[in-house]
């Protein structure tokens, strides 16, 4: 019998709102919670560019190793954050229901011209990427932080925009006048959604987060997954994927961009519903299409970090 669930979290107000929110599902079904808040590398490091760490799991490390260490029972995440390969012992039982997926620009201006040269902040080597393929003339800064922190730091700088994940603003229920979704973008492996992770020996806990997991969403993002370990990314690589179900049918939509930015390959078909395999097809047919060369340098730059 299960007494009381203490649910780990890094102390970012979106995080511990993700971590509510588990809280809120767990006690409908009858559980006791309690949130316990810990400190993550990603959090204290706030000066780094997330791409330049060469690190896997920057943001999700301690809340894995309080979980191995009995400290906390499940850990609430940002799955885009959470590696491929789980810490041992660790398993994904429950994803809830993916809020959007996109990225959105916040401008300082309303009426901004794209054909100017500009400075959009971002610590995303994928968003960086995909930018500047389309706008080459502009220049990238980084940005790091929390999202209240990076609206501030967009605010003070002399800068003419800065992209988001529109889930997070959403959920924090930061509404900028001047924002613009980006539906060109295509976002990360599991952007908008929301993980738990438990140990893999408790099976009735794993099986009560099973209960009260989405379906469809942990089909959709255990493909966008499989797709990245395939491509060997993380949130580190310019790597995207976004599966979506509409009609009984899996729609994927994957992307590979090198790192000067000069080059993206995007590729997009559609599956059955059941099909366990469309993640190591849409690997296949960026591979087909030219994509072995930029992982081959993607690989290159990798071991020299």
């Amino acid at each position: 019998m299960i007494a009381k669930i203490k649910i780990g979290t890094r102390k970012s107000k979106l995080a511990l709102w993700q971590a509510n929110y588990a809280k809120q599902k767990l006690e409908s079904i009858g559980l006791d919670c309690e949130i316990v808040k810990i400190k993550s590398e990603g959090d204290i490091n706030q000066i780094t560019p997330l791409y330049d760490f060469g690190v896997s799991g920057i943001f999700t490390k301690s809340l894995d190793q309080a979980l191995l260490n009995n400290t906390i029972d499940i850990a609430v995440h940002s799955l885009k954050d959470v590696p491929i390969n789980l810490a041992s012992g660790l398993s994904i039982h429950c994803v809830f229901k993916r809020a959007s997926s996109s990225d959105l620009i916040v401008l300082k201006e309303k009426y901004t011209d794209f054909k100017k040269t500009l400075t959009i902040a971002t610590s995303s080597i994928r968003r960086k990427t995909q930018w500047l393929n389309k706008y080459p003339n502009h220049k990238i800064v980084s940005l790091r932080g929390n999202v209240e922190s990076r609206i501030q730091k967009l605010e003070k700088n002399n800068w003419d925009g800065a992209i988001f994940a529109k889930a997070g603003l959403d959920r924090l229920s930061i509404l900028p006048e001047n924002k613009l979704k980006l539906n060109w973008m295509v976002p990360s492996a599991a952007q908008g959604a929301v993980a738990v992770t438990s140990r893999c020996n408790e099976n009735e806990l794993n099986k009560l987060l099973k209960s009260i997991s989405c379906s469809s969403t942990f089909h959709c993002v255990s493909q966008e997954r499989e797709f990245l370990k395939l491509m060997n990314g993380g949130c580190s690589a310019p790597i995207s994927a976004f599966a979506k179900i509409k009609e009984d049918k899996l729609i994927f939509k994957a992307s590979v961009s090198s790192l000067d930015a000069k080059s993206i390959i995007t590729v997009e078909d559609t599956f059955d519903y059941d099909d366990l395999k469309s993640g190591e097809k849409m690997f296949e047919m960026i591979l087909k299409k030219g994509g072995e060369k930029i992982l081959k340098e993607l690989k290159k730059e990798n071991e020299k970090n």
